[in-house]
């Protein structure tokens, strides 16, 4: 049931960006923001995403929020901006509509465990490690030797769970056979041209062509409704440092490379 509408944002449209890795700090602020968005009674979100991936559980709770807000009566339009990959997919595909540039990077379907294996080095320098465990899996991806078959099948066994549930995700979001996911959902990128081939995107279009859909799908005036922003991130004083923007996202990449490694996530691209 669509909501009373009883208070002033009833005629206003609410906008989230999505920007970055998806994962902690930015799955709780863009939680915090659907709240927001849900407990005003806004007719319509614009959803703006632009983000290489993240974890599974995270992606996942976004997906489930916004499709708890579009029960409750709230129209969801995303808009892919530079790069909409992987959790970002995810996320995306819970939305109503979706619109992306002609040339925004998506897909990137599927997922990655990695370990590494640095036994040879650790022998060559004299290094070994002593284990006790409780389990013949505790110490799975364990940097100090290769995996057993044994290993190998348990996790190619999660890996696979996590990707069925990606895969139907996608089908469901996008009105899609899981056979027909399957067959593009290999890990590869797109375009949003070729996305919008494959069933991925519904228009193309820039951030506006995405808020006047999202107003006219809302009953609202496209041409003077204007987004309300929720969930903007915090800015410190190294926002104000020229180039610290970017030198900040390569940090967090490679931290994130880092602490994930060994982890399942969506297939995470810097």
């Amino acid at each position: 049931m669509p909501w009373p509408w009883r208070r002033k944002s009833h005629r206003k449209l609410a906008r989230i960006a999505l920007e970055g890795p998806i994962a902690g700090a930015a799955r709780e602020r863009v939680l915090k923001a659907l709240r927001q968005v849900e407990e005003r009674e806004f007719p319509a979100l614009l959803l703006r995403i632009d983000s290489p991936g993240g974890t599974v559980g995270d992606s996942q709770e976004i997906h489930a929020a916004l499709l708890r807000l579009r029960r409750k009566g709230c129209t969801v339009v995303a808009s892919f901006g530079n790069i909409s990959a992987s959790g970002g997919v995810y996320i995306g595909v819970a939305a109503d509509r979706i619109v992306a540039n002609p040339g925004t990077i998506t897909g990137s379907i599927g997922v990655i465990l990695r370990g590494n294996n640095l036994s040879k080095l650790l022998e060559r320098i004299g290094i070994s490690f002593e284990t006790v465990k409780s389990g013949p899996y505790k110490d799975i991806l364990s940097p100090d030797r290769a995996l057993t078959e044994a290993e190998r099948g348990l996790l190619q066994g999660l890996i696979d769970s996590s990707y069925g549930q990606f895969v139907t995700a996608v089908a469901e979001g996008r009105s899609l056979g899981e056979e027909v996911v399957r067959g593009f959902a290999d890990g590869r990128v797109f375009t949003g041209a070729q996305a919008k081939e494959l069933g991925l995107v519904d228009e193309l279009g820039d951030e506006d062509t995405a808020r006047r859909l999202a107003a006219r799908l809302a009953g609202l005036d496209e041409e003077k409704v204007r987004p309300v922003t929720f969930g903007k991130p915090r800015r410190g004083l190294g926002a104000m440092i020229p180039g610290r923007s970017l030198w900040g996202d390569l940090q967090q990449a490679l931290h994130l490379e880092l602490a994930w490694a060994g982890q399942p996530l969506w297939l995470y691209r810097p």
